[in-house]
């Protein structure tokens, strides 16, 4: 029985949680169960090694709560690993080189890197990590419907043919006074509607006697178009729901699941806000050469792989995207690959299960996956009180991916130092912020990050202007 956490507390800053952090807790309760059980890879009657016999064995006493700095500690049956949060031990690793191709060759142009290398590892991210695509996947069909509040613009994707087929409810405000094409925020939400979102953050602020920051305001009042769809419209989050959503599409009448080679959620979630980017370039009022993508947590995740995948994504915003998001795989804190695999395989290729205690022979880390994403823009934040999803990994991994950032001329973090609290790292593609608070965003992040993506598309525009003449 393991039960679940979101907020992380140490005993230095015990806060109470904040409206997004309450929401975002209940959001994971909803889906899953409190008492996770044996995942569908593990065989009745299996054996497994000790609680401690990797991770921290220090720890074990504290399995199913917190450790005595207040992290929650879990345990991974198939490995024995017990969730560690000392620096000593964590054992030394090397990463792989994103710049050295599989058979050794090195990796010394921008053409090598788009013809060769890149394809390399996004095929072991597709096939190993989050799932290939089928060739079967629907056609989605947008319809306008009502407008509401406020000039809110409300359009219906239907997925397949099938008329009680699944639907994906995406709502699209442009900024007041604004000529031209603007860039457009595309949000990844937990909730299915912006009006259900509004009504749980009104209550949560009546409870908690503090305004809630307005996300979708900022956006506007920047000057940018705001877009928002619900993960939950394209696939449930929940194991064994293959046949709903828009995987049941592609199964066949026999099929249970896909193939081991094939898409977990992470993936059809990332599939989704493609075909919404299918969409957005129809609108006129859309630049569709400035559309960005935000997420947290594990659409943190999907944000991040949506990107890898789909060239049309000119920035990333990814708020705490852990453990098989920005932080390295190899570095042994917190949330692991091994969790992971046990408690949300669904949201990963079958043959994740391949790597469950073997992160050292993986040919990639996630340095890899943000360097998939170069020269673009990424920007990543962590939470103090949120080491269940390892911040400083985040941030080695920010750094681990400039080789690649640079050999495009886009330039790197800038530091290998991992910075003070409340103290961005803003360069010229990537961007860092460490904050003093939990497993969020925080208001200064969103003006942040429109800043951030502004420099970085102006820079892009005159860097091809230049490369013209």
């Amino acid at each position: 029985m393991i039960p679940l956490f979101v907020m992380i507390m140490t005993n230095k800053h015990k806060t109470r949680p904040d409206t997004f952090s309450r929401w975002l807790l209940f959001i994971m309760l909803a889906s899953l169960t409190l008492s996770i059980p044996a995942t569908a890879q593990e065989a009745e009657g299996d054996t497994f090694p000790p609680p401690g016999s990797t991770g921290n064995a220090a720890n074990v006493p504290h399995i199913g709560g917190r450790d005595p700095g207040g992290n929650p500690v879990r345990l991974a049956r198939k490995t024995g690993h017990v969730s560690n949060y000392d620096e000593s031990k964590v054992k030394p690793y090397v990463l792989p080189n994103p710049l050295k191709m599989a058979d050794g060759r090195v990796v010394d142009s921008a053409t090598r890197w788009s013809d060769e290398r890149r394809n390399e590892i996004l095929s072991f991210y597709e096939t190993q990590i989050y799932g290939r695509v089928p060739n079967n996947t629907p056609n989605i069909q947008w319809q306008a419907q009502p407008n509401g509040e406020d000039g809110e613009k409300r359009i219906e994707g239907r997925i397949g043919d099938q008329p009680d087929g699944p639907k994906i409810g995406l709502t699209l405000h442009l900024p007041n006074e604004v000529e031209g094409p603007v860039p457009v925020l595309l949000n990844l939400s937990f909730f299915s509607s912006e009006a259900a979102q509004a009504r749980f953050l009104q209550r949560s602020t009546r409870n908690n006697d503090r305004p809630r920051f307005d996300q979708r305001a900022a956006v506007l009042q920047h000057g940018w178009a705001f877009a928002q769809i619900g993960y939950g419209d394209i696939q449930p989050d929940r194991a064994d729901h293959w046949r709903e959503g828009v995987i049941g599409q592609t199964l066949s009448e026999n099929q249970e699941r896909p193939a081991a080679d094939e898409w977990g959620t992470i993936s059809a979630w990332a599939w989704g806000a493609s075909r919404v980017i299918d969409y957005l370039e129809t609108v006129e009022a859309i630049d569709r050469k400035r559309i960005a993508l935000t997420g947290a947590s594990r659409l943190g995740k999907t944000s991040l792989w949506a990107a890898a995948k789909d060239s049309r994504i000119a920035a990333v915003l990814s708020v705490v995207p852990g453990e098989m998001g920005a932080s390295l795989i190899r570095r042994d804190w917190g949330e692991t690959l091994d969790d992971m695999a046990q408690n949300f395989h669904w949201q990963f290729a079958g043959n994740l299960q391949n790597w469950v205690g073997k992160w050292e022979a993986l040919p990639i880390d996630q340095h890899m996956l943000i360097s998939l994403i170069a020269p673009r823009a990424v920007y990543v934040n962590g939470g103090l009180s949120d080491q269940w999803s390892d911040p400083k990994g985040e941030f080695l991994a920010m750094v681990a991916a400039g080789p690649v950032y640079r050999l495009l001329g886009a330039g790197d973090l800038g530091t290998d130092k991992l910075p003070e609290l409340d103290q961005p790292i803003i360069s010229k593609s990537l961007a860092f912020h460490y904050h003093s608070k939990g497993h969020h965003s925080v208001p200064e992040d969103w003006q942040l990050f429109l800043e951030f993506a502004d420099k970085h598309f102006a820079a892009t525009e005159k860097s091809k202007g230049a490369s013209k003449e």
